[in-house]
């Protein structure tokens, strides 16, 4: 049995409770908890049924995380508030309750593992079956009686609070408010099994504040279910008096912006699905009369999962009705995160690709050439080296050894299998080309399953590697030659689906790159480079890949000067179990998550205390590219709930997804180096900004120094705030 600690016991109860909303928010749970009590047995069997399923889940070794989340407690609780609702206070109830949450764990472990390798969630629906079978065995329990809390409600008020109290209910239940919206608060109250007024308004606040798109969609569901009731001529009253109402908001909340990304599509989606849900609701309420069974939630999981599990077999994806990378914890995180993540990574999903080269070239000739690289074989490119007058050779070019590019060293694209080679084949005179050997001397390498790289017009007798040999990025293959259909030396560079010389091309980009101008730089990633670009890869720079090259274990350490005060702070590297690396500031429990190839340093996520110097390095450093390139500005983007305050981003949440005003931008420049060729100090700065409707309304300003020991200097300028960083220890 694992260690329990009391601080994850009261998470995982609090959990619970939003969790039933998709949520994570202790603020929105204690709302929850306070409702779930209007009725005090059926809270305290809530609560219960929580407290002896994380026990169970603990004592069996489940996943901690899981436990905290509420993840195996959420359906027990609905279980215990049914329960404790439908039937009156006794002993032999106890053992019910204990008995009912072990049920409904068990069916949660085994729906996990039977629908859960199919991506999908479990739902409510280990609630659904366990209270079905509770409800149905229980009626040979003649121990048992049924609750008759609630007939006598103003003398039970009275009991409790005298006329006051009686007279506030009667207040709160004659409130007059348009039918519709009555029904729906009472239709949130019934999510907790609670059917009246105020614990469906103070819901209502809950979800407000936990979510603007959520609170949102609970209306659009809602209110559209009435309007088709309405049309249909189906009965109305089914939402007044049965309250089956939840169903439209749960599963309008979780196609609208949950399981799907919150956007124009989304929202059809759950005006399209509402007919549905009402057909189920009516059909199987018909079906259930026969054992005297509620329907519940049955329509909002028999919905919800058929949607998921139809837009998971797409065969092409489309952003307009996009699932999250990683589930987040509002659909606000879910848009925004999926917006900034399309817009940084939107194709680094790819097999990453790089020049195969050292130094500068040019590209001379690109996609849908100008003299070859047609129709099936067009997605190609040709790459030479120019000089400063863009002359490809020195003197009078009439010999191949003229040529610049001519015998350059010609490097594997990515790590991979060779699986082809041609080296045999002679070098042309310049002017002349072999149309019989069109390809010239080839290599051709296997990086994946539909994935090889295509290196033509090498030099004969050059070839560094054989068939079979494994290969790493970077690798020397070959010489650049002038074999083939080539009049003059070149390199040919294709990527392809087939092992085969003669194989049609894709088109495929190069994963990242730097771009060379006249007098300034740009780094490309995962696009392809255009003819007549100077090109090279990222020539990675001592200084900046050493300092940002963390690896787990590694501990760093500042000195902070902060309004004159000084103190000392600690980091240390990470990776979790998903192989996700991150810095961990153990003072304020907070995490930046990051990924590094080597090339070029993101950071990806940031979790815990904003107030913290973590959350400002996070800032700072969001996007390095580890080359020195004097001049080179860097562009990137943060996810809005990253930078701006929760209350700021209040009326932009109700119509981001159709519209996002608000922006979170970040640039980075390369100032200057002590020395061109081996720099022992490197000056770079950074800008944070955020600006709604294209106007700068903050912005965090950063001038950092670089030396072999890492980080030299950081000054962080905040408004008013200064913050000075020196690096006292960046061990390995």
């Amino acid at each position: 049995m694992q260690r329990i600690e009391f601080k994850n016991i009261i998470s995982g109860i609090f959990n619970s409770y939003s969790q039933i909303f998709f949520s994570d928010k202790k603020a929105f749970a204690f709302i929850l908890l306070v409702v779930s009590f209007f009725d005090w047995f059926a809270g305290l069997c809530g609560i219960a049924s929580v407290v002896l399923s994380i026990g169970l889940a603990y004592w069996l070794g489940y996943d901690k995380y899981k436990i905290t989340s509420g993840y195996y407690s959420f359906n027990s609780l609905l279980v215990g508030l049914g329960i404790g609702i439908f039937y009156a206070p006794s002993y032999p109830l106890l053992l019910v309750i204990i008995a009912a949450a072990i049920l409904t764990f068990f069916i949660s472990v085994l729906l996990e593992a039977v629908i859960g390798k199919y991506y999908l969630p479990y739902l409510s629906i280990p609630f659904l079956l366990s209270l079905w079978m509770i409800t149905l065995s229980m009626r040979d329990f003649q121990a048992l009686e049924l609750s008759s809390r609630g007939l006598y409600k103003l003398n039970e008020l009275y009991d409790i609070g005298g006329q006051s109290l009686v007279e506030l209910y009667t207040w709160w239940t004659n409130l007059g408010l348009y039918l519709p919206l009555k029904v729906y608060f009472i239709s949130l109250g019934a999510i907790f099994f609670q059917y009246n007024l105020l614990a469906g308004i103070l819901i209502a606040i809950g979800l407000l504040y936990f979510s603007r798109i959520a609170f949102t969609l609970s209306l659009f569901g809602f209110f559209t279910a009435y309007l088709v009731y309405g049309f249909t001529g189906a009965e109305i009253t089914d939402l007044s008096y049965n309250h089956i109402g939840f169903n439209f908001i749960l599963t309008s909340i979780a196609v609208g912006g949950v399981f799907i990304i919150p956007s124009r599509m989304s929202y059809l989606w759950t005006i399209l699905l509402v007919p549905l849900v009402i057909v189920i609701s009516i059909s199987f309420s018909k079906i259930l009369e026969v054992w005297q069974l509620s329907i519940f939630s049955l329509p909002f999981n028999f919905v919800v999962l058929l949607f998921v599990y139809t837009i998971k077999m797409r065969l092409y994806k489309s952003a307009l009705l996009a699932e999250p990378y990683i589930m987040q914890s509002t659909p606000e995180a879910n848009l925004y995160t999926f917006h900034n993540a399309n817009q940084r990574f939107d194709k680094a999903w790819h097999f990453p690709i790089k020049l195969p080269f050292w130094g500068v070239w040019s590209v001379t000739q690109g996609h849908d050439g100008k003299h070859t690289h047609k129709e099936e074989w067009k997605y190609a490119w040709d790459f030479e080296i120019l000089d400063d007058e863009n002359r490809p050779f020195r003197g009078m070019g009439t010999k191949a050894e003229d040529y610049h590019c001519y015998g350059k060293m010609i490097l594997a694209p990515a790590p991979g299998t060779v699986v082809q080679i041609e080296d045999k084949i002679p070098d042309n005179n310049i002017g002349d080309i072999n149309t019989t050997e069109n390809w010239g001397n080839t290599i051709i390498i296997k990086h994946s399953e539909f994935l090889y790289s295509k290196l033509c017009h090498l030099q004969p007798d050059s070839f560094k590697v054989y068939i079979g040999e494994n290969v790493k990025q970077g690798q020397q293959l070959a010489s650049c030659g002038n074999s083939g259909r080539s009049p003059q030396p070149h390199l040919h560079f294709q990527l392809q689906a087939t092992p085969f010389i003669g194989s049609k091309t894709i088109k495929y980009p190069v994963s990242s790159y730097i771009r060379h101008f006249k007098e300034t730089f740009s780094l490309e990633s995962f696009t392809f480079p255009k003819q007549f670009e100077r090109v090279s890869n990222i020539e990675k720079n001592t200084l900046l890949y050493k300092t940002f090259h963390f690896i787990p274990g590694q501990k760093l350490k500042f000195e902070v000067k902060e309004n004159e005060n000084t103190r000392e702070i600690e980091w240390e590297v990470f990776t979790d179990i998903h192989n996700n690396s991150y810095i961990y500031c153990k003072d304020t429990e907070s995490f930046a998550y990051f990924f590094f190839d080597g090339y070029v340093f993101y950071f990806k996520n940031f979790v815990g205390d904003k107030s913290s110097l973590l959350y400002y390095f996070f800032l700072g450093f969001y996007k390095i590219q580890t080359g020195f390139y004097k001049g080179l500005k860097l562009t990137d983007a943060f996810p809005l709930h990253h930078l701006f305050k929760k209350s700021s981003l209040f009326f932009q949440d109700f119509i981001a997804p159709f519209y996002i005003f608000y922006k979170a931008k970040y640039d980075v420049i390369y100032e200057s180096a002590d020395n061109d060729l081996s720099p022992s100090l490197i000056k770079i700065s950074s800008v944070v900004e955020k600006s709604i409707f294209n106007k700068v309304v903050g912005k965090i300003s950063y001038e950092v120094e670089i030396t072999e020991k890492g980080f030299s200097k950081i000054i962080i300028t905040d408004k008013e705030k200064l913050i000075q960083l020196k690096c006292l220890e960046l061990s390995q």
